[in-house]
């Protein structure tokens, strides 16, 4: 049984967040301050996070960084910011999900198992969509038996489209999960050009794509050709 620990001071939310995951079978753990998060997070094995961003004892974004630079356990952000900035700021910090108050309950209830399907994928090491399948450990992309010859740019691109398959995820969320270690800033006219060259790769009609779908003032979405 997956846990899911939930940091929110607001009664009525926890009470519903948490009916419909007990429903699915979930254990839930709702605490409502920082301190008794950390350490619920001490005493059980955690398998994702509901974070609240304003908490009576402290800055939620604050938490977040601290977890993150511990564990990668999934964090999926609630917060009544609906600003731009606010949600990268969040992505930033390392949350894996951002969604802003009010929100439908089964909006967050297929995010948090789409979340949950990527970390088992990732311990397989390998994500398969389709006709194509990613191996994590070589870095490699296959189209059935065949290997498509991808950039380090390209594999992380299409990692992270692949993970959030059926997903739409904006240009802001890419761009921030793009930013690697060494600090190597990917800008928006690198992201269309990748896009672009996997397209070229991927796609039968390059200008009529079927397997990365352009969604129009918003960003892109992964469908596999399906």
């Amino acid at each position: 049984m997956k846990s899911i620990l939930i940091l929110e001071d607001d009664e009525s939310l926890i009470r519903g967040i948490s009916f419909i995951f007990e429903k699915d079978g979930y254990n839930v753990i709702s605490v409502g301050t920082i301190e008794d998060g950390k350490r619920m997070l001490k005493g059980h094995k955690i398998d994702l996070i509901i974070l609240d961003l304003g908490l009576p004892d402290g800055n939620g974004m604050d938490l977040c960084k601290e977890i993150r630079a511990n564990s990668n356990v999934p964090i999926i952000m609630l917060t009544a910011c609906d600003l731009e900035t606010d949600e990268v700021s969040g992505l930033m910090a390392g949350a894996d999900d951002y969604i802003t108050k009010p929100f439908s309950l089964s909006i967050l209830r297929a995010r948090v198992e789409a979340l949950l399907r990527r970390m088992d994928t990732e311990r397989n090491n390998i994500i398969v969509s389709g006709k194509y399948r990613l191996d994590l450990n070589l870095c490699k992309l296959y189209q059935e038996d065949e290997e498509i010859p991808i950039s380090s740019t390209e594999y992380r691109l299409l990692n992270l489209l692949m993970i959030n398959a059926g997903q739409v995820l904006s240009k802001e969320q890419i761009l921030a999960s793009l930013w690697d270690n060494e600090g190597n800033f990917v800008d928006e006219n690198t992201l269309a050009v990748n896009i672009s060259r996997l397209r070229a790769k991927l796609e039968n009609n390059p200008r009529n794509p079927k397997t990365i779908k352009t969604i129009h003032g918003i960003g892109y979405i992964w469908t596999g050709g399906v």
